[in-house]
């Protein structure tokens, strides 16, 4: 009997062994997958999705698979139900090459995102092509955007229209959230934009007359001028010049935008012709918007213009890029003339 009950102890403590053993392996198992690792990256790099909303915990799993060996589907479906967690924040999620359950669940859950960068420079002439650009990393897509930039009412709360909406965007690169709406976004720009502009800028601007708005207007022309950064400067302070004296612009960039063609390498008497309130050989004054998004290096360039007489200006005949700048138009006349006969002489040379 007494062999029996020693028996039957030492089963039973050897049950609760096994019992204990089997216990501790589940929970450490769940204890590993929930806060070490249950998501491990196959190439050892972190990864990045777009969670769209109203994704499914299963499509979430789904799109991890591809690029994550998963311990356990079912671990990870159980903690989520005990964290009551049930469909993740749409949003912009990038993950490291190991993650856990619960570091994965918490960031979807409260929509802990990865930020995003937008990006454009001074190449973007029209507000469908900043509608493009400013989405190309985002949910929005870019017709609402276009939307909104054309808006006049919304954008009276700028002291903006469709015309001068591209203004508040200044080309740089921006981070933001991949779920920004087109308020936030807005509201975004405009943080940025008053921050560019700050009193000094503002300043400056007043003492030439000018809106920052107008400003934008003059830097965008000049930027289409020249490539010489160094001639920038001089060409602002051409235009200004004939701002302040109520002279046709006779802007050749201004043509460009008003007929559509931004590439256009000759600009011809038909062209000087179209109906446009940008065709500045026609209409009087700055244009109604600025003919691209300007960098704040050529806003500055505007502020910053040296003083001068120039009233005219015209390609060097060395065609090395730069031009010749004037205060008479006789003396315009005259290097204009030393042009065409450098072209021409170009022109029989040719065979």
């Amino acid at each position: 009997m007494r062999f029996k009950k020693r028996y039957v102890i030492r089963t039973i403590l050897v049950a609760i062994c096994v019992l204990m053993v089997v216990i501790a392996g589940f929970a450490g198992k769940h204890y590993y997958h929930l806060k070490i690792s249950n998501f491990r990256s196959e190439d050892g790099l972190s990864h990045s999705y777009n969670i769209y909303p109203g994704t499914s915990i299963d499509s979430v799993l789904s799109m991890l698979e591809a690029d994550y060996d998963i311990g356990s589907h079912q671990d990870f479906k159980l903690h989520a139900q005990l964290m009551r967690f049930h469909y993740p924040e749409p949003g912009h999620y990038t993950f490291d090459d190991n993650i856990s359950n619960r570091e994965l669940i918490d960031r979807l859950k409260i929509g802990k995102q990865t930020p995003v960068h937008i990006t454009w420079n001074n190449a973007v002439f029209t507000r469908e092509q900043l509608a493009g650009k400013v989405t190309t990393n985002l949910m929005m897509d870019s017709v609402t955007l276009l939307g909104y930039l054309e808006d006049e009412t919304f954008l009276a709360q700028y002291g903006l229209n469709k015309e001068t909406s591209r203004c508040l965007f200044i080309p740089n690169t921006y981070e933001v959230y991949w779920t920004i709406t087109p308020e936030q976004l807005f509201a975004r720009m405009e943080k940025e934009y008053k921050t560019f502009w700050n009193a000094e800028r503002m300043e400056k601007a007043r003492q030439l007359n000018l809106t920052p708005v107008e400003v934008a207007i003059v830097a965008s022309i000049i930027e289409g001028e020249s490539r010489n950064k160094n001639e920038l400067p001089i060409i602002a302070s051409l235009y200004l010049n004939r701002v302040k004296k109520g002279m046709l612009l006779q802007a050749c960039p201004t043509i460009k935008y008003a007929v559509g063609d931004f590439k256009l390498k000759r600009i011809l008497y038909r062209h000087l012709q179209v109906d446009s309130p940008y065709n500045t050989y026609k209409n009087p004054g700055l244009p109604p918007g600025p003919i691209r998004c300007p960098n704040a290096q050529s806003i500055d360039y505007v502020l910053n213009a040296p003083q001068t007489n120039y009233l005219y200006m015209c390609a060097n005949p060395s065609l090395d890029g730069t031009h010749i700048f004037s205060s008479t138009f006789s003396g315009h006349a005259n290097a204009a003339a030393q042009y065409h006969q450098m072209m021409d002489a170009q022109k029989n040379m040719e065979p």
